[in-house]
């Protein structure tokens, strides 16, 4: 009962957090009918910048890191993203009025990575100062590609024997350099580049740094925008897809949870990089995921997976998740 209540406590300090005020203010301005908008060069902006922050500060430590010690975080990553893929495309199969390719959609949109919803954590991770590997966010990747060209895979299978095709070829190469080429997974990987082979502190800790918070804060009042406005996108599917996406980041973060534990027991992998690993598992795409699934299963309802991750699955993530992770560290560890 006392670890009842000492995590209940420890998660509700966690909504003092100014990166989920950001959220909550821009979800509540978009209800009362503002007509603010965030412009889309700069919400791309804030995206790149932080993701090249994340990214130069994780290839600044990859640089001094032992690369044994990310090797099991690296396999867990790969076997969550396609878990996540499985285990969704099972789940909404299975339920009435629902396309498989539709299901097979969603479920790869929240097997990929938000890199914003990283970002929100890390900014809240360093507020409770839970300490992490640097080189952690670079497991986005590891969880991002596989969870795509799993579920691109298994839509163009479906669809093949939907229509009768004997011989379907998939073409798995073009699909992992769709994604290493789409914005966000560019941007964190240079960053990466950047800070393992050349001299970046000066600017990093110039120019990077000091910005973070400041555009995190306008890229959540952003998203807060847009989910909310994106909720008239979800009322036109079935209303199973907001069910799934209301309990699947939780779920799915659980599962990122205790791999990430086995990690540590098994290879000392940091409580903060447990609570970095159960976050990307509980994140879906909001940057990279939707173009690429798009081209690769154009026959999906683009209405049911992006309208699932936008309205639903990333203010869960968001405002639910990394209090929720973060406060069971803080109560396990």
């Amino acid at each position: 009962m006392d670890f009842i209540i000492d995590f209940a406590l420890r998660f509700v300090t966690q909504f003092q957090s100014a990166s989920l005020a950001f959220l909550i203010g821009g979800m509540a301005l978009a209800a009362f009918g503002s007509k603010l908008q965030i412009p889309d060069a700069i919400y791309k902006f804030c995206v790149f910048m932080l993701l090249m922050k994340i990214g130069i500060n994780g290839g600044t430590e990859i640089r001094n890191a032992d690369l044994m010690d990310m090797l099991l975080p690296a396999v867990m990553a790969v076997l969550i993203g396609l878990t996540i893929v499985l285990l969704g495309s099972f789940v909404l199969s299975r339920l009435p009025g629902l396309k498989r390719e539709d299901a097979i959609a969603t479920s790869g949109l929240f097997g990929a990575v938000s890199a914003s919803t990283l970002a929100a954590a890390m900014a809240m991770m360093e507020e409770k100062n839970l300490v992490f590997e640097a080189w952690a966010p670079a497991l986005y990747p590891f969880m991002d590609i596989p969870a795509l060209v799993l579920a691109i895979l298994l839509a163009n299978i479906y669809l093949s024997k939907k229509n009768n095709e004997t011989k379907t070829k998939i073409d798995v190469w073009g699909i992992i350099k769709e994604s290493l080429q789409s914005s966000a997974l560019s941007a964190l990987l240079l960053g990466i580049a950047l800070g393992l082979l050349a001299n970046t502190d000066r600017v990093f800790d110039s120019f990077y740094e000091p910005l973070f918070r400041g555009l995190l804060s306008i890229l959540m009042l952003a998203m807060g925008i847009e989910a909310y406005t994106r909720l008239n996108e979800l009322r036109r599917v079935a209303h199973w897809y907001a069910v799934y996406a209301g309990l699947a980041p939780i779920i799915h973060g659980l599962i990122g949870f205790g791999l990430g534990y086995i990690a540590h027991i098994l290879v000392g992998f940091s409580p903060g990089g447990v609570v970095v690993l159960s976050i990307l598992a509980a994140s879906s795409s909001d940057v990279s995921g939707p173009p690429t699934l798009r081209a690769g299963i154009p026959s999906a309802n683009p209405s049911t997976y992006i309208g699932s991750s936008t309205s639903v699955g990333t203010p869960v993530a968001i405002a639910i998740c990394i209090p929720l992770f973060i406060a069971l560290a803080e109560a396990v560890f």
